[in-house]
C-alpha cells in the first residue's frame, strides 16, 4: 500500500496517522524518541509493509508488471493499490474521497513538526498536487509512476506501468478484493 492505503488504515488518531504517514524515512527499532501516538503509527506502518510485501499471489498482470518493472514492482504495486482503493472508496470509507484526503491533508500540516525533513518537504509536493487524489485515476497513477521513476536508479522501469494496470485491471481488483479485507482482518488481530 502506498499513502492512500497507509492513511486509510491508520485509524483516526493524528499522532498514529502522522507516524503512519513518516514512518519510511524512519530508521531503526529503537523508537523511544518518539511520542507514543507517533511510534505507534510507525508501528502500524511496518506491520502494514510486512502483511502486505508476504502476498504474493501469481497471475497474468503480475507476471506482466514483473516483466515491466523489475525489482520496482512491489513499488508499483503499491501505487496500484492504492488506485484500486481510490476507484471502490465507497465501498470501503463512508467518508467521501474528497474529503479524506482534504482531512488527511490538513491533519498533515498541522503534525508537520514531527515529520522528518524529507517528509517534510514531500508533503508540500503532495497537497499541491492533490497526490492521494489523483491516485483516483490511471493518469494519475501514470503520473506518480514518471516522477518516482526519475528519482531512482534504474526506475525508468516504472513508468508506463499503469498500461499493465488497465490490461489487467480485472486481475488486479481480484487481488486488491480479497487483500484489502485481510490486511484489515489482520491488523484488527493484532490491535
Amino acid at each position: 500500500m502506498n499513502f492512500l492505503g497507509h492513511l486509510f488504515l491508520s485509524g483516526e488518531d493524528p499522532l498514529v496517522i502522522t507516524g503512519n504517514f513518516m514512518a519510511d524515512a524512519v530508521k531503526g527499532r529503537d523508537l523511544s524518541r518518539f511520542a507514543p501516538g507517533i511510534e505507534q503509527g510507525i508501528r502500524l506502518h511496518r506491520r502494514i509493509d510486512s502483511f502486505t510485501d508476504a502476498q504474493r499471489p501469481s497471475h497474468p498482470g503480475r507476471e506482466q508488471l514483473r516483466g515491466h518493472a523489475g525489482r520496482y514492482t512491489p513499488v508499483v504495486m503499491d501505487l496500484f493499490m492504492d488506485h484500486l482503493l481510490a476507484q471502490g472508496w465507497s465501498s470501503w470509507h463512508t467518508e467521501p474521497l474528497d474529503a479524506f484526503t482534504r482531512r488527511m491533508y490538513d491533519l498533515l500540516l498541522a503534525h508537520q513538526r514531527h515529520l522528518p525533513d524529507r517528509t517534510r518537504h514531500m508533503l508540500g509536493y503532495m497537497v499541491a498536487g492533490d497526490w492521494l487524489g489523483s491516485y483516483a485515476t490511471l493518469d494519475g497513477i501514470g503520473d506518480a509512476l514518471r516522477g518516482m521513476s526519475m528519482r531512482v536508479p534504474g526506475g525508468e522501469r516504472m513508468a508506463g506501468a499503469e498500461r499493465i494496470l488497465e490490461s489487467y485491471r480485472p486481475d488486479f481488483e481480484r487481488e486488491f478484493d480479497a487483500f484489502l479485507p485481510a490486511i484489515i482482518n489482520h491488523l484488527r488481530s493484532e490491535a
